[in-house]
């Protein structure tokens, strides 16, 4: 039994690749428009001219206007180039506007000379060239997105890369075939191209939606998580991220700090001078804070005129951060009507193992800061006491104290009373 054999129809094909390029564009575009999305609205419009460049190419006979024969390919450039610039748009970098128009002015000026238009491998190798080297550099840039997850991190980068790579198969087969044979290799990557540019168009476009959600649910959640007046972490935000950071740090049991900061005479320069004087107060002292610390650390508002920072560092380190801080908060000043309007701050500074609770550490630091309001203001004052529950260890410390924690309940209940009385003893004699 012969079983009929199915064929594909090429130009059938290449129609179905320019409408599904044509109608995601004008879906991107919509939606760049609706979600005020300069980047989906340049992807879409490069899928816009990329389809108008296949539809050139395909129907320019047809059509029959007075138009440039190399005007399909010029506008192919155009678009890949857009799809490079729209990548650098969704990551915040601006448009590199020659090397973007690069390709289709190269390939504009090429074909005025007359040994490179005559010559079809030629054509093949640089076309295939500018596509591949845009996208690829589309990939790059997708590929320096640290937020996403690794789940969209790699296919994100993976699907231009291989676009890419099917590009410059013909580069070889271009140069290794005789001149006669290109006509039939041009027919048959003709086929593979319209398959693969759906596949491509369709995923990419889903790819940039991805990153547009990305983007809007980032936004949210900063606007979330963020004190608008002064940039700085507001309370939910502060404990979302010192629970990432005390989190991280337990695998070394590096010590952690605590600054407490608090304006002095915070009431008065409101009382004085207005509240927006105090809220221009509020922002330089975040705008000093976060210049001046480690962009490691994390610094929030819990009120008013309360801020608290946390910090991997010990308590002599924390303590000449919140020095630099402080000097630096004094240094700096507000000028309003010629007149300079001078603040300082009061800190506190406590310090404790990861394991510590986050309201412990910050209950000595504030105890420290009280003390700082007492003594004069303008100073920085460390804990005298440990946080609950919190004893400061070194990293490899644990398993020894362990160990010897298990040797001690092997013992016997009458050395273990002597123990704790040698314990109890010395405790005293230090008192």
């Amino acid at each position: 039994m012969n079983l009929p054999q199915a064929s594909l129809d090429f130009g059938t094909l290449f129609v179905v690749a320019i409408c599904v390029t044509l109608l995601l564009g004008l879906f991107l575009l919509f939606a760049g428009a609706q979600e005020r999305n300069r980047a989906l609205a340049c992807w879409g419009a490069a899928y816009l001219i990329g389809g108008a460049s296949g539809a050139l190419w395909r129907f320019g006979e047809l059509i029959n206007l007075p138009l440039p024969s190399c005007l399909s390919t010029v506008l192919l450039f155009l678009a890949v180039g857009l799809i490079w610039s729209a990548a650098r748009l969704f990551h915040g970098r601006p448009v590199r506007w020659f090397a973007m128009l690069f390709g289709a002015v190269f390939w504009l000026i090429a074909c005025f000379v007359p040994a490179f238009a005559l010559s079809a491998a030629s054509r093949i190798v640089v076309s295939s060239l500018i596509v591949a080297a845009y996208t690829f550099l589309t990939a790059a840039e997708l590929r320096r997105e640290r937020r996403k997850p690794l789940i969209r991190h790699w296919p994100a980068a993976l699907v231009p890369m291989l676009h890419g790579a099917v590009f410059l198969f013909p580069v070889a087969l271009a140069t290794l075939s005789p001149d006669d044979g290109l006509h039939n290799l041009a027919r048959g990557w003709i086929a593979v191209f319209a398959i693969e540019i759906v596949l491509y168009v369709v995923g990419t476009a889903f790819i940039a939606l991805i990153l547009a959600k990305d983007r809007t649910v980032h936004a949210y959640r900063v606007a979330a998580t963020t004190d608008p007046l002064t940039g700085a972490l507001n309370r939910r935000g502060f404990f979302e991220a010192t629970a990432t950071l005390m989190e991280r740090n337990r695998k070394s049991m590096a010590p952690i700090s605590v600054l407490a900061f608090d304006l002095d005479h915070f009431k008065s320069i409101n009382d004085r001078y207005g509240h927006a004087v105090g809220d221009a107060v509020l922002q330089l002292f975040a705008k000093v804070a976060r210049q001046t610390l480690r962009a490691s650390d994390v610094v929030g508002r819990l009120g008013g005129e309360e801020f608290v920072a946390l910090l991997p560092a010990t308590l002599t380190d924390a303590a000449n951060a919140a020095e630099r801080v402080r000097s630096a908060f004094a240094a700096a000043d507000i000028v309003r009507n010629g007149q300079r309007v001078a603040a300082t701050v009061s800190i506190g500074v406590a310090c404790g193992s990861p394991l510590t609770a986050i309201d412990s550490l910050i209950a000595c630091a504030d105890a420290a800061l009280y003390r700082a309001k007492t003594g004069g203001r303008d100073r920085v004052e460390m804990a005298t006491e440990a946080p609950d529950n919190a004893p400061l260890e070194r990293p490899g410390t644990r398993r020894a104290a362990t160990r010897r924690h298990t040797r001690t309940n092997e013992k016997s209940a009458a050395e273990s009373g002597a123990l704790e009385g040698c314990i109890a003893l010395s405790a005293v004699v230090s008192d």
